[in-house]
């Protein structure tokens, strides 16, 4: 997904695959990159700022192959040479059909696993994917079967796996930041938290709380679940505002900002 009005970082942000310019059109994707330390092996979600071109699930795959990852400890796992011949979307599936170079990584069985989640969750960003498939050069010989050797793609399509990513505990998925909303407001996202319980607001520009509730993800850490919190809220007139999505802490009963989405309130 192309987040059109996404907060973009300084040019000199590593997420970035190239220098933008000033004049140079901008969107984010959301990108899934592999962590694996003993006795852990999961994903991290990161946002990364890219240059605008024609297809958007080819942008978001090459960022996958090509960007840098921020999280300490994450990895790229597919060869950065390996190339994006065509993506087909129908029916819910996105098929890919990658270069031969995709199949000279060298993983373990684990980082294998969660290196096609983490291209099979960077296209389920995109709404209208619901399940991801490979070919290489066109076709499934026996070599592009095992993919890396050790799970291949004989279950394939693939599902994404959103208990696989462990940061952050939650995302909000939509409003996206940048979007105007007027109330009443659905604020949806991914959450990973104790008991399934998350809190939101709305704040006006001046910090000002207009609408504040409580919501339960549809599955409670160490699972993630999918979340909805309806608020409805009043302005006057056009200002800038942000949401805040929060936790309570079990220890203390201190708030643990979880999520923030900087909105254009109407």
């Amino acid at each position: 997904m192309f987040f059109t009005g996404c907060t973009v970082p300084t040019p000199t942000s590593s997420s970035l695959t190239s220098t933008p310019t000033s004049e140079t059109p901008k969107s984010c994707v959301a990108v899934y990159y592999p962590v694996f330390s003993e006795p852990n092996a999961y994903l991290v979600r990161e946002v990364h700022v890219v240059k605008k071109s024609g297809d958007p699930m080819e942008t978001a795959l090459y960022e996958l192959i090509k960007g840098t990852p921020t999280t300490p400890g994450a990895q790229r796992v597919i060869p950065e040479d390996t190339k994006v011949l065509g993506i087909e979307a129908s029916s819910g599936e996105a098929r890919v059909n990658f270069s031969r170079a995709v199949l000279r990584a060298n993983v373990g069985a684990e980082l294998e696993a969660l290196g096609i989640a983490s291209i099979v969750n960077t296209l389920s960003e995109f709404p209208e994917i619901q399940k991801v498939s490979f070919l290489v050069e066109g076709g499934l010989d026996q070599e592009a079967m095992d993919w890396w050797g050790h799970v291949g793609l004989y279950e394939q399509p693939f599902a994404p796996n959103w208990d696989l990513v462990m940061q952050p505990a939650v995302w909000v998925i939509s409003p996206l930041p940048g979007e105007t909303i007027e109330s009443p407001v659905a604020i949806r996202g991914k959450a990973m938290v104790f008991e399934a319980a998350l809190s939101g607001r709305i704040k006006d520009h001046s910090g000002k709380v207009l609408a504040e509730g409580f919501t339960m993800a549809t599955k409670g850490a160490p699972g993630r679940g999918d979340f909805e919190l309806n608020l409805t809220f009043q302005v006057t007139g056009p200002e800038e505002g942000i949401i805040e999505i929060y936790t309570t802490s079990p220890k203390d009963g201190s708030e643990i900002i979880e999520a923030t989405v900087p909105v254009k309130l109407k």
